[in-house]
């Protein structure tokens, strides 16, 4: 079964090439999949999204993917293949014990995932939308909707989007020593994934 796979690659097919930084590996056919990911999890997700390889049964999860809360990120893997954590910018700081739950469930990999023209990396440049969003959406006084930018948008900002990725690939290395994390890239424009260069 397709799932509709044939149907996505041919809306693919008509977009144009994103504009991606360098570290930004494309996935056209199996022999691009970097041989660290072949035989796990990864190069099973990079297959079922962008070669529209048929799905297959997964009696468990086995694979964790933290990604972005942005609405037009969709992927195309089949049901009980991976727990998925979504928030904004994919940042998982402070949601450490979310991720062992998987871990200690059993899955074999993680994929942190992030996205061009994420919100997240521009929330600093965003502060008089935020604050009047608030206070006219939410009935927020003005004080009080400044004083919530304030304390939290240094916290969860995320910056460059292939930078924050790679750092935050790094630092879950090392909070699971033993697991294989991968860091990758979702275009909105073609909604295809790439393998992000470490450096």
């Amino acid at each position: 079964m397709n799932h509709g796979n044939t149907d996505n690659k041919t809306e693919t097919s008509q977009s144009d090439t994103p504009q991606l930084p360098s570290e930004c590996r494309p996935v056209q056919s199996h022999d691009d999949i970097l041989p660290v990911y072949l035989g796990t999890p990864v190069e099973e997700l990079l297959v079922y999204h962008n070669l529209g390889e048929q799905f297959k049964q997964h009696p468990k999860p086995e694979l964790l993917i933290g990604t972005c809360m942005d609405f037009r990120i969709e992927f195309r893997i089949p049901r009980d293949f991976a727990y998925v954590i979504r928030v904004g910018g994919g940042n998982l700081r402070g949601l450490e014990f979310h991720v062992s739950l998987a871990v200690a469930s059993g899955v074999q990999a993680i994929c942190l995932i992030g996205h061009d023209q994420c919100a997240m990396s521009r929330v600093v440049d965003c502060e008089e939308a935020f604050v009047r969003g608030l206070v006219e959406q939410a009935g927020w006084g003005d004080h009080e909707a400044q004083i919530h930018y304030e304390t939290y948008s240094p916290r969860f900002a995320i910056g460059d989007e292939i930078e924050f990725v790679r750092s935050e690939t790094a630092r879950l290395r090392r909070y699971y020593p033993r697991m294989l994390v991968a860091p990758l890239f979702y275009s909105v424009q073609d909604r295809m994934l790439y393998q992000v260069d470490m450096g």
